[in-house]
């Protein structure tokens, strides 16, 4: 019992927890405003939009691919969605297209990926050009902010009574979701199988293509979705809605735990992971220190993140190999 209790309080997912909770103590204390309720709504409404992006790319990393176009397709989808209010399409409509558009985008990734057999990194780091060229394409470099209020009430306003922000409820509502897809069903087991071992886990008669192709298709749809936040939160379509979004994302999973190798991962890791950036990133913007200087921050503990998840799989993988040394050892008999 012992030693189960000891596994799970040094897990990097407990870890992490008693790291947020240091975090947020230090910077409650050390930076003045940073409890305050305003600042509690205004750093949560800032990641809204990147904490979506983070939901399916933690499912494709641990399946063994990666989707780097998720922040362009973000911007593609609110490039859509500005296009179609300006055209007098209502709000609805305008909003299903940019979904549509993510759809498209998502399905055109998990194509070349599964069908033609491309590398999803590969694929992904010329679809994120691609998208992100047709943003300023379909533009020209103009925003748009011809928004409904509706729509930027939503991205800008609270829930009544509270300091949070409405722009954060669809990941709050779709963060369980993944979490139980990942952990409670045949396909979530599947797609820790597929990062173990492809190979084997077709062998195994998991469809690996299928699972795969789906991965993509609905990362497309939540980054759609996270583009049409960012519209919401800014008041504009602009071509470069949503830019170095996958930076934040990308780090976060990695943080999170999740193996830059697959097959390792779990999704309240990546959560903790989530609230350590934004409070980092909140802490920075207190104490002025700028955009680019906070993408530099972000960028070290990428590295860092990268480092730490590397040096604990290998540690724990050492520790495995040792306690099967050590059992396969015969012990003496007796006379």
């Amino acid at each position: 019992m012992w030693n189960t209790l000891r596994s799970r309080f040094t897990s990097w997912d407990y870890i992490l927890a008693a790291l947020v909770v240091v975090l947020l103590v230090t910077a409650s204390l050390v930076q003045p405003g940073f409890s305050g309720g305003f600042n509690f709504a205004n750093s949560v409404s800032q990641m809204s939009d990147k904490a979506l992006l983070v939901l399916p790319l933690a499912l494709l990393i641990i399946a063994r691919e990666i989707d780097i176009s998720v922040a362009s397709i973000a911007g593609l989808s609110g490039v859509v969605l500005g296009m179609a209010l300006q055209a007098g399409l209502p709000l609805a409509v305008a909003v299903t297209l940019a979904m549509l558009s993510g759809t498209v985008c998502g399905a055109l990734n998990a194509l070349l990926v599964t069908v033609v057999g491309l590398p999803s990194l590969v694929v992904t780091l010329g679809t994120l050009a691609l998208f992100r060229g047709l943003c300023y394409v379909l533009l020209g470099g103009t925003p748009i902010t011809d928004v409904p209020l509706s729509l930027i009430t939503f991205g800008n306003e609270t829930l009544p009574g509270t300091y949070l922000p409405w722009d954060i409820v669809p990941f709050l509502v779709l963060a369980p979701l993944f979490a139980l897809y990942l952990h409670r069903t045949a396909t979530g087991r599947r797609t820790y199988a597929i990062g173990g071992g492809p190979e084997i886990a077709v062998y195994s008669g998991v469809r690996v293509d299928r699972i795969r192709f789906g991965l993509f298709v609905v990362s497309g749809i939540v980054a759609a979705l996270a583009g049409i936040i960012t519209v919401a939160r800014t008041s504009q379509a602009a071509p470069d809605g949503a830019l170095g979004f996958e930076l934040d994302a990308i780090t976060v999973v990695f943080l999170g735990g999740v193996s830059v190798l697959g097959g390792k991962g779990r999704m309240p890791g990546v959560y903790w992971a989530l609230v350590l950036v934004v409070a980092l990133r909140s802490m920075l913007q207190l104490a002025n220190v700028s955009g680019y200087a906070q993408g530099a921050a972000v960028g070290l503990l990428l590295i860092l993140s990268l480092l730490i998840t590397n040096t604990t799989h290998q540690i724990h993988a050492a520790l495995i190999s040792r306690r099967l040394r050590k059992a396969a050892v015969p012990q003496p008999t007796g006379p």
